[in-house]
């Protein structure tokens, strides 16, 4: 099922508009603006939260409390969800999205580490995502062959281009366009941390936000494949 998997999505991903009726690429025109509006409006509610967040939530803003960080946490939570949906329901590239899922759900646990700091012990998060990780990693790399297969099809795709997106912007740009000494060089005396804590914190969220777009293409792919497949 896996070689036929990669089979199939590498035809799929490369056919043209001739495509016959019936065939579960490409997307509809009319589809894909509804998608893309919701993706704009999606973003845009991110930006506006993080907006009255800033302006009347002071006390808390950019914080463990704000709308930021518990936003943060529910992105990752649904994407969380939707892998899981995709893996055990519609049972589509099992080792691919079993991968992601390790990954980002390691990010939950990692944005919770304030609370389980607070309420359970020290580097709490740590022995969580270690308990996370290694089980998958070991299955993965047991089935190297057949992730391969599946990766070969998931890599041509909008939802890898997405994922990687939001990888980059998470965990590589936030990190240096939050760094303090940028922002200190940036401000001067007027620095106040209030201003690297925002910054980091909502290129962040932004990148979370890519990383649940992602999850949806793959999702919608895989089910558009188990529905041409079980037709």
């Amino acid at each position: 099922m896996t070689r036929g998997f990669a089979y199939s999505l590498s035809r799929m991903l490369s056919m043209s508009q001739d495509t016959p009726p019936g065939q579960p690429w490409p997307i509809g025109f009319r589809a894909t603006c509804v998608r893309a509006a919701l993706y704009i409006l999606l973003i845009a509610a991110l930006a506006q939260g993080a907006y009255y967040e800033a302006l009347y939530f002071p006390e808390v803003r950019f914080s463990e409390h704000g709308f930021t960080e518990l936003a943060q946490s529910a992105l990752l939570a649904i994407a969380s969800a939707l892998l899981l949906y995709t893996r055990q329901v519609l049972r589509v590239m099992p080792n691919v999205t079993l991968l992601i899922f390790a990954f980002v759900f390691s990010s939950l646990i990692r944005e919770q580490d304030y609370w389980l700091d607070l309420w359970v012990a020290d580097h709490t998060w740590q022995v969580l995502v270690t308990l996370v990780i290694v089980p998958i990693l070991y299955w993965v790399i047991r089935r190297r062959h057949r992730f391969v297969e599946e990766f070969a099809g998931y890599a041509n795709s909008l939802s890898f281009g997405l994922f990687a997106a939001g990888v980059l912007t998470t965990y590589v740009f936030s990190r240096l366009y939050g760094r303090g000494a940028f922002w200190k060089a940036i401000l001067e005396e007027n620095y106040v941390r209030t201003f690297k804590d925002a910054a980091e914190e909502v290129v962040e969220l932004l990148g979370y936000a890519l990383i649940l777009i992602a999850v949806i293409e793959l999702m919608l792919l895989a089910r558009r494949w188990h529905n041409a497949q079980s037709g």
